[in-house]
């Protein structure tokens, strides 16, 4: 195999891979509405084959250095973290080669594991860990014993991977009473699959748009009629600092008058971006606030104009603006991650620096944390994750900084984020606040309530298509038809008798209403503990809530 054939294997198993994503995403044990490990390792592996797929004639070193580098930056989710570091070892093998044959390919398998494995604090088996594992070991077998065909050789390393695929229930409890097999390790199964159809000429190419799930081929999206003619951009110098609910009045009034509206936080006030028919009504709404600066009139009809990439906010640096006087370096900053307005809001209260959109249904890559760092003047950076499939991306980050600090405080939720910077204390030392945030996360119990996007069976709990759940830690803790009742059985099970605080944020489909009524019946529930509701405006789940 020399460079030539690595690439073309290698793009074959990553447009494999894409085209099997919503096959994995269905693989979820759980059965909530995000599913995303197809998603996450396609998102990774397209990372890298992009570079890969830009370097036609380059030697071994450099496409290996495409798909080492390109996977680690795009990595998303533990299983993408976990494919990233499988592609990194095995490439730390092959670049020494211009030319690689049945040993040396069986010698990349094995360091690919062995990479894998230490990125991993607290290996599992019956994952895609144990299934790569699997095809190391194939390869190692088929090379001692003489193997010389190289159709053989890959042959028999996708039956035994599919083999160990098929055994991952027996190994994990969870996977068999859901019914399903490990979705990393089918992931990884389809890497192999595809990169042997490369091997035999007939993958995918890939620059093929791939058929969804309905069998509409992907297309680029065509470019929707304008509904405003107008883009409008300014600062504006704020009197007197917002609070959380008139930042999301500003956001209500720009949204009934617009769209695409963007507002941000900046150095002495708020950024705001929005499309509209009437630029007055922006202008006169922002001067209730404060002076404006900067402001820019597009007429987009005529002048054109280039969108903030989706799920990036605006940033009025982008403009022909002066520049803002570099903020003085600080000891130690944050960066944190969360999906919704409020969620966010309420986090750069408390001395956010940076929030990453995303969460457990759009995890964001490592390449996006360290992004996001390098807005951060501090020494020491903390990263709040806010989700258990984000912690392994945060950790690939703080490896893969050169030029500061970064510390990943193991959050799971975002009211454990939360804890963690009330916790914080800017006169103590990042080793003194590191160990206090750690102790205050752990003394947060968290539940999550969403719905069932299909029937199963988990822990023995019976779970119908479009009942409501409620998540805990631990798992699922309450299972019914009403989200309220969902809610209150979820928080009997999770508040503990020394807790004092119980914290409800509402979803972006919860109206106030309903929020209110659910604080009535935990007050009367729980009637010695301060009950505190506020807006999260987070997607999918319609409740997160906490006691501590």
């Amino acid at each position: 195999m020399d460079a030539k054939l690595l690439r073309t294997m290698f793009l074959a198993g990553a447009k494999n891979l894409e085209a099997q994503q919503e096959i994995i995403n269905e693989l979820n044990v759980f059965p909530v509405p995000d599913g995303d490990t197809g998603t996450n390792m396609t998102a990774t592996i397209m990372s890298a084959a992009e570079e890969v797929a830009a370097e036609e004639d380059a030697p071994m070193e450099v496409i290996c250095k495409s798909i080492s580098s390109g996977s680690l930056r795009g990595a998303r989710g533990n299983s993408g973290v976990i494919l990233s570091q499988l592609l990194r070892g095995f490439t730390k093998v092959v670049k020494k080669y211009e030319v690689v044959g049945i040993p040396e390919i069986a010698a990349a398998f094995e360091k690919a594991v062995e990479t894998a494995y230490k990125a991993v604090m607290k290996p599992k088996e019956g994952t895609i860990l144990t299934v790569a594992k699997g095809a190391s070991e194939q390869a190692r077998a088929l090379a001692d014993e003489g193997e010389t065909d190289p159709d053989a050789f890959f042959r028999g390393i996708i039956d035994y991977a599919e083999e160990v695929l098929e055994k991952t229930p027996d190994m994990l409890p969870v996977l068999k009473e859901a019914g399903v097999v490990d979705s990393g390790g089918k992931g990884l199964l389809e890497v192999l699959k595809g990169a042997y159809d490369g091997y035999l000429g007939k993958g995918i190419p890939f620059d093929t748009p791939v058929a969804h799930a309905d069998g509409e081929e992907e297309a680029e999206e065509e470019e929707a009629p304008l509904k405003y003619a107008y883009c409008v951009t300014l600062r504006v110098i704020l009197k007197q600092a917002l609070n959380r609910k008139q930042m999301i009045d500003i956001r209500g009034f720009l949204t009934s008058v617009g769209d695409t509206v963007k507002v941000n936080e900046c150095n002495d006030g708020i950024s705001l971006h929005i499309h509209t028919g009437d630029p007055g009504l922006v202008l006169q709404r922002a001067l209730l606030y404060g002076s404006i600066r900067d402001v820019r009139v597009n007429d987009i009809v005529t002048e054109g104009h280039t969108e903030p990439k989706e799920g990036q906010p605006f940033d009025t640096s982008r403009l022909d603006a002066p520049e803002e006087p570099a903020e003085e370096k600080k000891p130690m900053g944050f960066v944190a991650v969360c999906a919704g307005e409020g969620m966010a809001e309420i986090l750069k209260s408390l001395g956010c620096d940076r929030v990453i959109e995303g969460g457990q249904t759009m995890n964001p890559s490592t390449a996006d944390i360290l992004e996001a760092c390098s807005h951060v003047n501090a020494e020491n950076i903390f990263i709040l994750p806010n989700n258990k499939n984000i912690i392994l991306a945060a950790d690939q980050a703080v490896k893969m900084s050169e030029d500061r600090r970064l510390i990943v405080i193991p959050t799971k939720t975002v009211p454990q984020g939360i804890a963690a910077l009330v916790n914080f204390v800017a006169d103590d030392t990042a080793q003194e606040n590191e160990k206090m945030m750690k102790d205050a996360i752990a003394g947060v119990s968290s539940g999550e309530v969403t719905y069932a996007v299909r029937d199963t069976v988990i822990e023995g709990t019976k779970i119908r298509q479009g009942d409501y759940m409620g998540i805990g830690d631990s798992g699922i803790l309450h299972v019914g038809g009403d989200r309220l009742d969902v809610t209150l059985g979820m928080l009997e099970k999770m508040v503990q008798e020394e807790q004092e605080l119980i914290s409800l944020y509402y979803g972006q489909d919860v109206d106030e209403q309903e929020a209110n009524e659910l604080v009535a019946r935990v007050n009367a529930r729980f009637p010695g503990m301060d009950v505190e509701l506020q807006y999260g405006g987070q997607p999918i789940y319609a409740y997160i809530v906490s006691a501590e």
